[in-house]
């Protein structure tokens, strides 16, 4: 099996689509990349730009640049000693557009009879035999000839198109008469939350999921796939979503025996303490568990009850418990968006004869209160049993007039079994769909609602971990290098709410609590009454925490994400019923802060942290490059890169622009300063770390074995954060701002491994006990290698 030592994640899209890759391939050469890992290159629906909605499984999408395109960019690629990471999506497909999806136009033709029948999973008793699809404005324009007709051989709702069963249609029927005769049934589309009968991703319904636990389903989906893989056009898999499947092991156990074992990581989201199925046929995550302890070292502890308490002040003295929040947003899910979900969840118990003392309502309500409790995405029974055992606890002590239905759900969701083998149909898809219901009840809710210190509400994380001590973070990196030494490790994505650049400068906040405050409560107290005035403290915290973080930032990116993030908040506006006052409110929010009145004292502010979370910023990238696992970047975070949540984060990367700053960093001459960047708002020193560790990661892949935590001396000890790999040292600072204050690194030394190494972003010669003040004269960090 070929492992990487470092992947470069790029967006696919049709405006920077595969054969642009090739273009781009000396520049990531030059930077150190080892392995180039793309985004979704299947055929995708028209016009998307993540690639995530794959419409036909069983070729690579024309605008993403074709078959040649991947065949030409593997080729320059392999040239260069470089491999290719491709992301798959087993879980679901896309079907916005019913005539783009030959297996979806399929089903919906000729239903239960349509070979493709199986690889969907619809609960076609539940649709009367029919599959439901929720597209309509409203139910009364079934009836309506100008919006619902027949022609060209199809029924059109608008300018949608769906098939005609063979012999259902003849000249003269109304379309309404027409669509009565067919094996799907088009509604209101208010209702798919809660009569959808066909599993979804998430509570996307233009996404269907797809059953691979079918071992046919899981060829045919695949065999495009593993063409590339029988042709050596790939070298390994990133795997989309996997809690969504039936059996994620078992998924990956045939995934591997139809790869012949290719390198494979998993988009899995591991809540703190909780860990990877050690039985996965998988090298590991794709890093988000790497990226939450990263930025926990270094975020200061000493924040967490000032700003805290700055949370409590702008709720009214009303203190928000984390767990209590969550376990209201996911139940709010449970009742509301993926409430069809629950519903066939208990039809499945039900038509398993299991339960049958409690009535329908009862046993949805029960399931739903089991999920709101349910503390990490999902379980893999027998493997995660505890996490069943706890849920169904806390869901009786909440809900002690549940007591008795929660007893008998039990053993129905699996608890007790010894093999996965012994479980139901019912437990199986408990688990499938616990995931969704803490994706969107945390990820997209309350991650919006807890805005104490933003930085610590990312993808994977517990905000209620406030920070980890340099002893917590080292035992992490020691058990990563013990049991998943080949797992990605990450710190933006195309999916983080926050770029590491922004989360690194938020951090900060939380070395300064009260000066902080002061901001908040000054606008909040400037705003009260105007039109900006949002009247919702935590929220103008969230928004002002971005503003700052990304800053410089204009007011229609500010804006953008301002309203995307209260739609995701849900408690003033959401997607489905926007509110048009509040929008407009946030509006001139935005506009106050990064254009009007507000924008001077956000610009001071932003200022007065700017260097501190560039410190951060170098941090995390050294923690990041150097630490046990395979160290991803993502497309441009080789600087700054201050993006917010997508689709900012997807902007599109000026390659050439950053190929000529990186060439201008190697010819300088060694023995001046010009070979050293400064550390400034242009990011050309972190584009000098990151280019020195990959390349270091490339070259001498042997220099990085075990994992040795390394202790500093002296007054400021705790501010120096420091490991060997064996051949690599890695130093990096942490708390930057009350080092300040403390006056520096005074005598506060470090004692380095036998022998003599080289600084690689110094270039000086070291040995011995080093004292930091030397050893971080220039940067906040410092990359040795072993001479």
């Amino acid at each position: 099996m070929k492992i990487p030592a470092s992947t470069y994640r790029l967006q696919v899209t049709p405006a920077a689509n595969l054969t642009h890759a090739g273009e781009w391939l000396d520049y990531l050469h030059l930077l150190g990349a080892d392995w180039v890992y793309l985004s979704p290159i299947l055929h995708a629906s028209e016009g998307s730009e993540h690639g995530y909605d794959v419409t036909d499984p069983s070729g690579i999408d024309a605008a993403r640049g074709g078959p040649e395109a991947l065949e030409a960019l593997a080729r320059a690629a392999h040239e260069r000693g470089m491999g290719l990471l491709v992301d798959i999506v087993p879980n679901h497909q896309g079907v916005a557009s019913a005539a783009h999806n030959p297996w979806w136009w399929s089903v919906l033709a000729e239903g239960q009879d349509s070979r493709y029948a199986r690889a969907f999973d619809i609960d076609w008793a539940a649709g009367g035999g029919k599959v439901l699809l929720p597209v309509l404005g409203s139910e009364d324009d079934l009836s309506d000839p100008e919006k619902l007709q027949v022609r060209d051989g199809k029924l059109y709702y608008f300018d949608q198109a769906f098939p005609l069963a063979a012999g259902s249609w003849q000249a003269g029927d109304s379309a309404a008469e027409v669509h009565e005769r067919q094996h799907y049934r088009l509604m209101d589309w208010r209702r798919g939350d809660r009569e959808l009968n066909y599993r979804r991703f998430f509570t996307i319904t233009t996404l269907a999921g797809v059953r691979v636990e079918d071992r046919a389903v899981l060829e045919e989906s695949h065999a495009e796939i593993l063409r590339w893989v029988r042709e050596g056009l790939v070298d390994g898999l990133r795997i989309d979503h996997p809690d969504g499947l039936r059996d994620p092991g078992g998924y990956l156990d045939d995934l591997q025996q139809l790869t012949g074992g290719l390198y494979t990581v998993v988009e899995k989201i591991l809540e703190p303490g909780e860990a990877l199925p050690r039985d996965w046929a998988t090298q590991g995550t794709t890093g988000y568990d790497a990226l939450g302890e990263i930025d926990r070292l270094l975020t200061d502890p000493a924040g967490e009850q000032p700003l805290t308490d700055l949370d409590t002040r702008l709720r009214g003295g009303e203190r928000l418990d984390w767990h209590d929040l969550i376990h209201d947003t996911k139940r709010a899910v449970t009742d509301t968006t993926l409430h069809a979900e629950v519903q066939r969840l208990a039809r499945e118990i039900e038509g398993e004869g299991k339960a049958a003392d409690l009535s329908h309502e009862t046993l949805v309500d029960a399931l739903s209160e089991v999920l709101a409790c349910f503390s990490v995405y999902r379980s893999y029974l027998p493997q995660g049993a505890e996490y069943l055992q706890e849920a169904l606890a806390e869901a009786a002590r909440r809900r002690p007039d549940l007591s008795a239905a929660l007893t008998a759900l039990g053993p129905v969701l699996g608890l007790g079994v010894q093999s996965a083998g012994e479980l139901s149909a019912a437990a199986r898809r408990f688990q499938q769909t616990s995931g969704m219901v803490m994706a969107k009840g945390v990820e997209d809710s309350a991650f919006y609602r807890f805005s104490r210190l933003t930085s610590l509400t990312e993808v994977g994380g517990d905000p209620a971990q406030f920070a980890l001590t340099p002893a917590e973070a080292h035992a992490l990196f020691a058990r990563r290098q013990q049991e998943w030494p080949h797992g990605l490790t990450a710190l933006s994505t195309h999916d983080t709410k926050r770029s590491e650049g922004v989360r690194a400068r938020i951090s900060v906040l939380a070395e300064i609590p009260d000066e902080w405050a002061e901001l908040v409560l000054d606008l909040q107290e400037k705003l009260r009454g105007t039109e900006a005035d949002i009247a919702d403290g935590p929220f103008l915290n969230l928004v002002l925490q971005a503003v700052v973080g990304a800053w410089p930032v204009s007011r229609e990116r500010a804006t953008e994400y301002a309203v995307k993030a209260a739609r995701e908040a849900g408690l003033h506006t959401s997607w489905l019923d926007n509110n048009a006052q509040f929008e407009e409110q946030l509006t001139r929010l935005t506009e106050y802060l990064t254009e009007g009145a507000g924008q001077e004292r956000v610009a001071a502010f932003a200022q007065r942290i700017e260097q501190a979370g560039y410190s951060n910023a170098l941090a995390q990238k050294l923690l990041q490059l150097t630490m046990p696992g395979v160290p991803d970047v993502y497309q441009g975070s080789e600087v700054w890169s201050p993006a917010l949540v997508d689709p900012d984060n997807r902007r599109p990367v000026d390659y050439a622009d950053l190929a000529a700053r990186l060439r201008a960093i190697d010819a300088a001459d060694p023995g001046t300063d010009s070979c050293r960047p400064p550390v400034d708002s242009r990011g050309d020193a972190k584009l000098l770390l990151t280019s020195r560790a990959l390349r270091l990661r490339h070259d001498q892949p042997e220099l990085f074995g075990d994992y040795q935590p390394l202790s500093a001396q002296g007054a400021q000890a705790e501010h120096a954060f420091a490991f060997s790999r064996g051949g690599v040292v890695a130093v990096a600072t942490r708390l930057p701002l009350a080092l300040e204050r403390a006056g520096g690194w005074g005598d506060t030394s470090l004692t380095l491994p036998d022998g003599e190494w080289e600084e690689l972003l110094e270039r000086q010669t070291l040995s011995g006990t080093v004292k930091l003040s030397n050893l971080l004269r220039t940067y906040p960090v410092a990359l040795l290698r072993r001479a």
